[in-house]
């Protein structure tokens, strides 16, 4: 279920930004005025993703990353890798498997998708 929470919040964010920009071009709104419009949406939406993300992984989750470090050992023995790669790639993974860099890795990713939303949106939704 750990897919769940990025995947909702992806949708969300994308529904969001499809309506405010409909309502921007409504109101009149030309290209980079929706294009700040969608990315507006994405830093609310980030504001939202940052806690939300946090309590996923210590709350809801609390046994996430080492769920994660598991099925990332399982995939490299799979692969035949030894016991020393095994090691060191799960110490690289690990650096960046921890709440806060979660939560600031799906504000990144929430804007980034907001950016190429509105863009490709504000292309196809004018101003009348």
């Amino acid at each position: 279920l750990a897919f769940l929470f990025p995947l909702v919040a992806t949708i969300l964010t994308i529904i969001a930004i499809i309506w405010c920009l409909r309502v921007t071009a409504a109101e009149g709104r030309r290209y980079g005025g929706q294009i700040l419009a969608g990315l507006l949406v994405g830093l609310v939406a980030s504001i939202v993703i940052f806690p939300g993300s946090l309590l996923f992984t210590t709350v809801a989750f609390p046994d996430y990353f080492a769920q994660l470090q598991d099925m990332g050992r399982q995939v490299y023995e799979a692969q035949g890798w030894n016991e020393a790669e095994i090691k060191a790639a799960l110490e690289v993974n690990a650096a960046g498997q921890t709440p806060f860099w979660q939560a600031f890795f799906g504000v990144v990713a929430t804007m980034v998708t907001s950016l190429v939303v509105s863009l490709i949106t504000a292309g196809f939704v004018r101003a009348k």
